[in-house]
């Protein structure tokens, strides 16, 4: 007999400092099973471990305590599970806090925390095993603030296995927290790689909260609602299939475009997403808009797991400060560039002076002058900018005095200068990522719970699976007469993200008929010089034709990202909102159609 159960899980939050209604919304909308907190990224780590350092009992996102805490009468009259990776580096002091809180309001939770992410005490044998980072081959550095790994679904299994109404886990693919209770609920099994890959897609949707409900949207003027935007629930059926929807009353979208955007965000080969559990390939995903905020996706594909864990460490590269200057009136722009240039020259002669070694990196933005176009978009007309300056130095006293010297401007170089905005700057570590493969036998995953300690078998597969080899295909158009050009906005939805160091741009045509259009245009070539300004690697690319989309990755184009990065936009928020102004050749049907939105 065909099994009829579904169930529903919610996301109230896509990282930490997301807003704080959205848990009491879907606990309110009395609609879930499940409730799903995603707090961490990689720096988050760096900064849970140097809250521990101060205070033994911290090193956990505390804003899953704070929001969970008034809510827990009703999560527990619901029966709604909770699982949250927001245990950070220290998820048994989050378990004890959150305790106090269930006491303070008569309950007797059953909590279990997953162990076994936080390697940071294994760092000496690590640093034995001559690891390399998976991108630029380096050695492990010195100064590591964090190491953990990306653990995934299997320990979460096991604690809802034992009876946990929440579970807290530490460094986990933020999709295991959806895959963990579908594979709990449905019994899949380890080796169910097409259900595994679904589950990480549900999860993969909703991961991100607002984000597939209208957060970040290409067509954002078509959204209503910002001010109280629903946080969006997934409706699992057993066999893998799903809808995505959100709470009755709430502001936001559930469109093909918008999970469609979130289904390539972040990831790059979308035919071989390597996640802990499965390699997903997301090439033949299908979307079909429902009407009424409800959208459902089919066939997810998978393949077996690799026999490592993706680690990512976090460690201290000297110092960097950033300095803001508004100017105003005629020439602002000019004005910024002198300012910048007589500051950095000026002080690269007191570093001298005071024998310190130059800047390792020194550069400046001119913030409304479109400067994040590189030269292809500088207005020099602009009348109202602000001077954004930046330096790095290993040294923290040499950029002290790089950040004394930023006032000088106000007073004394060019006319104009009328905000020292946020006053002297103040001078911050430098944390940079460094990512590295481990084998997942020197990985102890387990479950601790009701003070019982259990060690956890890991499902993989001996030696790494070879990729897919489904790269972009360039359509011919000869035999048409493209005589008109759009722009790409009119063809298609785009949005783009960052992993580490590198940027993803996911495209999607509004009408599959658009898509030859826009792959003949949007070529690996012509993206990377569209993008020569960030860019330091190499432009991949990949057709996904289940719901005419491509994805590109762009290598190297993110200034080293995260807090490292002395980049405006560290993180590529904006490259899709810049590619969805080229120019795309069509026919005169094409472009009238898109015009009118057809």
């Amino acid at each position: 007999m065909p099994n009829n159960k579904k169930v529903s899980i919610g996301c109230a939050s896509g990282f930490w400092g997301d807003t704080s209604t959205a848990a009491k919304q879907l606990v309110d909308d009395n609609n879930i099973d499940y409730l799903v907190f995603d707090f961490l990224a990689e720096v988050t780590m760096s900064i849970l471990a140097g809250a521990k350092t101060k205070n033994p009992d911290l090193g956990y996102a505390t804003d899953f305590v704070t929001q969970l805490s008034p809510l827990l009468k009703d999560i527990n009259k619901n029966k709604i599970k909770v699982i949250s990776n927001g245990g950070g580096i220290n998820p048994e002091s989050c378990r004890s806090a959150l305790i106090k809180e269930a006491e303070k309001s008569g309950l007797k939770l059953k909590i279990a925390v997953v162990y076994g992410d936080n390697l940071l005490d294994d760092l000496v044998n690590l640093k034995k095993s001559n690891l390399k980072e998976i991108d630029s081959n380096a050695s492990l550095p010195e100064k590591v603030l964090s190491i953990n790994s990306y653990l995934g679904a299997a320990g979460i299994v096991s604690a809802l296995e034992e009876g946990a109404d929440i579970v807290i886990t530490g460094r986990c693919v933020d999709s295991a927290m959806v895959l963990g209770p579908l594979m709990y609920e449905f019994n899949w099994k380890y080796n169910d790689y097409n259900l595994l890959a679904s589950g990480s897609l549900a999860g993969h949707i909703i991961e991100c909260g607002a984000q597939c409900t209208g957060g970040n949207y290409t067509d954002w003027e078509d959204i209503t609602g910002f001010d109280n935007m629903g946080f969006p629930i997934v409706e699992v059926e057993s066999n893998g299939d799903f809808t995505v929807t959100k709470p009755a009353g709430t502001g936001g979208l559930v469109s093909f475009g918008t999970v469609g955007e979130q289904l390539l965000y972040e990831i790059g080969n979308p035919s071989h997403y390597i996640l802990p559990d499965v390699i997903c390939d997301f090439s033949q995903v299908t979307i079909k808009d429902l009407g009424n905020n409800l959208v459902q996706l089919k066939n997810a594909k998978g393949l077996p797991p690799t026999n490592t864990y993706k680690v990512s460490a976090t460690y201290m590269n000297g110092y960097n400060v950033i300095g803001k200057l508004v100017i105003g009136g005629m020439k602002a722009k000019k004005k910024g560039e002198i300012i910048a240039n007589a500051i950095i020259k000026k002080s690269l002669r007191i570093l001298r002076e005071n024998n310190f070694a130059p800047f390792s990196e020194s550069k400046f933005d001119l913030i409304g002058t479109n400067s994040i176009y590189g030269s292809k978009g500088i207005n020099p007309d602009s009348k109202e900018i602000v001077l954004r300056i930046m330096a790095k130095h290993e040294k923290k006293e040499a950029l002290i005095l790089f950040s004394k010297e930023i006032a000088q401007a106000v007073t004394g170089m060019a006319a104009g200068v009328m905000n020292y905005m946020g006053g002297r700057p103040r001078v911050s570590r430098s944390i940079h990522l460094f990512s590295f493969l481990l084998n997942k036998n020197k990985v102890r995953v387990g479950v601790d719970f009701n003070d019982k300690k259990k060690l956890i078998s890991i499902h993989s597969i001996k030696g790494l699976q070879a990729p897919i080899n489904k790269s972009r295909v360039i359509p011919g158009l000869q035999e048409l007469t493209l005589d008109k050009t759009v722009p790409l906005i009119q063809l298609a939805y785009a949005r783009s993200g960052d992993k580490g160091n590198h940027a993803n741009i996911g495209i999607i045509a509004r009408r599959s008929e658009y898509l030859p259009f826009i792959q003949n245009a949007l070529t690996e070539k012509m993206v990377a010089l569209y993008f020569e300004h960030v860019l330091n690697g190499k432009v991949k690319s990949w057709d996904v034709p289940g719901i005419s989309g491509l994805n590109f990755l762009l290598k190297n184009s993110l200034g080293g990202g995260g807090m490292s990065s002395l980049n405006i936009d560290p993180q590529g928020k904006s490259y899709a909102q810049q590619i969805l102004e080229y120019e795309i050749p069509v026919t005169s049907s094409i472009a009238d159609k898109s015009k009118l939105g057809l």
